[in-house]
C-alpha cells in the first residue's frame, strides 16, 4: 500500500513536467512543422523551420556581418539594416515564408495586400506578442484587439486632436530653447563651432518634451521613467531575437530578475504621477487641460459617467497608456530627429532651402503653431527622411482566426511581416530614384508621391496608425525650425554611417555632427 502511494505521490508530481514538456514539445516542433506544411501546400516558400531557432541563427550572424563596418554615405541601406530579409526576397520572391522562432511569418511586399491588412480587413489581423515578455515594455492602445482597442482609442483620441496638440506647443518650445542655448553654450565656448553627437542629444530632449507634455509640471519625476524604459527596451531586443519556448519568462535568470524589476519600479513610479494628479484635478478640473496624462484622465471621468459604471479605462491600463507615451513619444522623434539632421549634413542644399523657408516664416522669432503649418520645404524633407530612414522596419501583423489574404488562406498563429524599409525604397513604387534624397517627390502631399499610397506607411497605415503621429512631426518641425534659425551644420570626420535596429532603426556609432553658428 506505502508503493502504491509513493508511486501515486510521484506520478502527482511529475504530471506538471510532463505537462510542460508536452506543451514545449508542441510549440517547438509539431505546431511549427504542421503549419509550415500548410503554407507550403498553398505555394508559399521560403527557408525550412529548424527546431527552436527558425531563422533566428542566419539572422543573428548576418546582421553581426553586416554591422561589422560602417557603410558608405548612401541610403541604399536595406542591405545592411535588413540583411535577412534581403537574402529571402532576392531568393524566394515578394512573398517568402520564414521562421522568427517558432513563428511563421510571411513577408508582404504587394502594396494592395497590405492595403487589405491595415485597412480593409485590420480587425482580422491583430499585434501578435509572441512572447510575453514584450508586454512589460508597453502594451496600451497599441496592443489592445477589439473592443478594447476601440474603447481605448476613443478615450485617447481628445488627447492627440490638433488643437490640444497646440496647446502643448509651448512645452515643446521651452524644451527646445533649453537645448539650443545648451548648444549655444558649447559652440561660444570653442570659438564659434564644436562637435556633437546629436544622437543622446535628442534622446534626452525628446525625454524632456515627453516628460512635460505627458505630466506637465510633474517632468522631472517622468525622466527617471525614461531612463528605465530605455534599459527594458535593450531586454526586450535580446529576448525577441532568441528562440522563446513557454514558461521562459518564469525563469530566475538575471535578465528575467531585471525585467520585473524595472517593471515594478516603472508602475510605482507612475502610479505616484497619476494620483498626484488625480488629487489636483479634484482642486482645479482646469489643471487637466494642457497635458497628455490631464486630457487621458478626463476623457476617461466623461466616458465612465456617461456609462454609469466604473472607470473604462482601469488605474492599471492608465499605468500603461503612459509606459506607452513614454517610449514611443520620446523614441519616435528622437529618430526622426537625428536622422534629419544626418541627411541635411550629408545634403547641405536642402539644409539651406530648409533655413531660407524657416527665415522667411519666423526670422528670429520665436516659432508658433501656425507657421508652423506653413513650413512646406521642411515638411518635404521630414517626409523624405521617413521614407529612407523609417523607425519602424517593420510592421507584423498575425492572424487569430482562419483568414483570406491574396488567395491564400491562413490558418491561426500566422504573423506578417510589412516591410516598410523595403516599400520605402523601391524602385517600382518610387522610380529610379528610389535611394536618393529627394523632397521634390513630395511637394504633392504624401498621397501624390509615390505609385501606390500605401507604398509609404511610416506611422502604420489604417483605423490602427499610430495616434501620435501629428504630435512628433508637430515637434520635430518646431525644433529643427529653431535649429536652423541658430546653426548650420556638417558631417564631423568621425561620423560612422551605420544604421542598424535594435527595436527601431538607430545609429549604431552615434551621430556626430559639426555645428558652426550663424
Amino acid at each position: 500500500m506505502a508503493n502504491l502511494v509513493t508511486t501515486a505521490s510521484a506520478i502527482f508530481l511529475l504530471l506538471p513536467v510532463l505537462l510542460w514538456l508536452l506543451a514545449v514539445l508542441y510549440s517547438v516542433w509539431w505546431k511549427p512543422k504542421r503549419l509550415e506544411k500548410f503554407l507550403k501546400d498553398q505555394g508559399l516558400v521560403g527557408p525550412p523551420y529548424k527546431l527552436f531557432y527558425g531563422n533566428l541563427k542566419e539572422n543573428a550572424a548576418l546582421n553581426k556581418e553586416a554591422q561589422s563596418k560602417p557603410m558608405g554615405f548612401s541610403h541604399n541601406t536595406v542591405p545592411r539594416i535588413a540583411p535577412l530579409f534581403h537574402r529571402i526576397v532576392q531568393k524566394y520572391g515578394k512573398m517568402p515564408l520564414f521562421w522568427q522562432g517558432t513563428n511563421p511569418r510571411v513577408i508582404i511586399l504587394d502594396p494592395e495586400m497590405i492595403r487589405d491588412v491595415l485597412y480593409n480587413k485590420f480587425y482580422d489581423f491583430g499585434k501578435p506578442i509572441s512572447n510575453p515578455m514584450a508586454k512589460l515594455l508597453a502594451t496600451g492602445v497599441a496592443y489592445y484587439e477589439a473592443e478594447r482597442w476601440g474603447i481605448h482609442r476613443k478615450i485617447l483620441n481628445p488627447a492627440f486632436h490638433l488643437e490640444k496638440i497646440k496647446g502643448m506647443v509651448p512645452a515643446f518650445y521651452t524644451s527646445s530653447m533649453e537645448l539650443i542655448s545648451k548648444w549655444n553654450d558649447m559652440v561660444d565656448a570653442q570659438g564659434g563651432s564644436c562637435e556633437v553627437d546629436v544622437w543622446p542629444e535628442f534622446q534626452n530632449f525628446t525625454g524632456d518634451v515627453i516628460s512635460r507634455t505627458a505630466f506637465g509640471s510633474d517632468y522631472r519625476e517622468g525622466r527617471p521613467i525614461f531612463e528605465l524604459q530605455s534599459e527594458q527596451a535593450e531586454l526586450l531586443h535580446k529576448t525577441i531575437t532568441s528562440p522563446y519556448f513557454p514558461g521562459l519568462e518564469y525563469l530566475p535568470t538575471r535578465d528575467n530578475r531585471r525585467r520585473r524589476e524595472i517593471d515594478r519600479s516603472v508602475k510605482a513610479l507612475l502610479k505616484g504621477i497619476i494620483e498626484k494628479r488625480e488629487k489636483a484635478m479634484k482642486l482645479d478640473p482646469e489643471s487637466s487641460q494642457n497635458d497628455l496624462l490631464g486630457l487621458l484622465l478626463e476623457s476617461n471621468l466623461k466616458e465612465s459617467q456617461e456609462s454609469g459604471g466604473s472607470p473604462v479605462v482601469t488605474p492599471e491600463e492608465v499605468i500603461e497608456e503612459c509606459k506607452l507615451f513614454y517610449f514611443s513619444g520620446q523614441e519616435t522623434t528622437n529618430i526622426l530627429l537625428t536622422w534629419t539632421m544626418i541627411v541635411l549634413s550629408m545634403h547641405p542644399e536642402w539644409q539651406n532651402r530648409a533655413r531660407e523657408e524657416v527665415l522667411k516664416i519666423f526670422g528670429k522669432n520665436k516659432p508658433d503653431y501656425d507657421g508652423l503649418t506653413q513650413l512646406k520645404t521642411v515638411t518635404m524633407i521630414l517626409f523624405e527622411v521617413l521614407r529612407l530612414y523609417p523607425s519602424l522596419t517593420y510592421i507584423v501583423r498575425g492572424t487569430s482566426k482562419e483568414t483570406q489574404l491574396g488567395g491564400i488562406t491562413f490558418p491561426p498563429g500566422v504573423h506578417f511581416a510589412l516591410p516598410t524599409l523595403f516599400l520605402h525604397h523601391d524602385k517600382e513604387f518610387w522610380g529610379e530614384d528610389a535611394e536618393e534624397f529627394n523632397p521634390e517627390r513630395f511637394a504633392g502631399g504624401v498621397s501624390k508621391a509615390a505609385k501606390h499610397q500605401t507604398a509609404f506607411f511610416p506611422f502604420g497605415g489604417g483605423p490602427r496608425s499610430c495616434i501620435g503621429q501629428n504630435f512628433a512631426l508637430t515637434e520635430a518641425k518646431l525644433v529643427l525650425s529653431m535649429i536652423l534659425q541658430q546653426f548650420w551644420f556638417e558631417l564631423s570626420p568621425s561620423y560612422a554611417h551605420a544604421p542598424y535596429t535594435l527595436l527601431l532603426l538607430r545609429p549604431q556609432h552615434g551621430a556626430q555632427l559639426v555645428l558652426h553658428k550663424l
